[in-house]
């Protein structure tokens, strides 16, 4: 029996702009070593979860390039930064929700 016959083929994507496979073809040629998605950043709402790591992140992430040794204290500033609605994790936040609201006009590409 051939291996041919059972092997499965490969259908192409439609393309997510023009709902076309034929575009996506073409696309997927041109672009050998290029980006093929588009650079839009779209603002999308996350979850409770995500937002706690999140979260997390940027307050390690805040309290590492803070100057000194002790890590201890680094974080323990940086949460008392935070609860005052200061310091590098709230920059992060508040910056975070500007460039979303800035890109609410890519929602519809969602």
């Amino acid at each position: 029996m051939s291996r041919r016959s059972t092997a499965e083929k490969k259908t192409a994507k439609s393309d997510p702009i023009y709902h076309n496979r034929l575009v996506n073809m073409v696309v997927n040629r041109i672009l050998k070593n290029g980006k093929k998605s588009l650079t839009y950043r779209v603002p999308i709402e996350i979850r409770s979860t995500q937002g706690k790591v999140l979260a997390i992140r940027w307050l390690l992430g805040a309290s590492r390039k803070r100057p000194g040794r002790n890590m201890n204290f680094k974080l323990s500033h940086e949460l008392m930064d935070a609860a005052r609605g200061n310091g590098n994790a709230i920059r992060k936040k508040e910056e975070t929700h500007r460039m979303a609201e800035a890109n609410r006009a890519f929602a519809h590409f969602r």
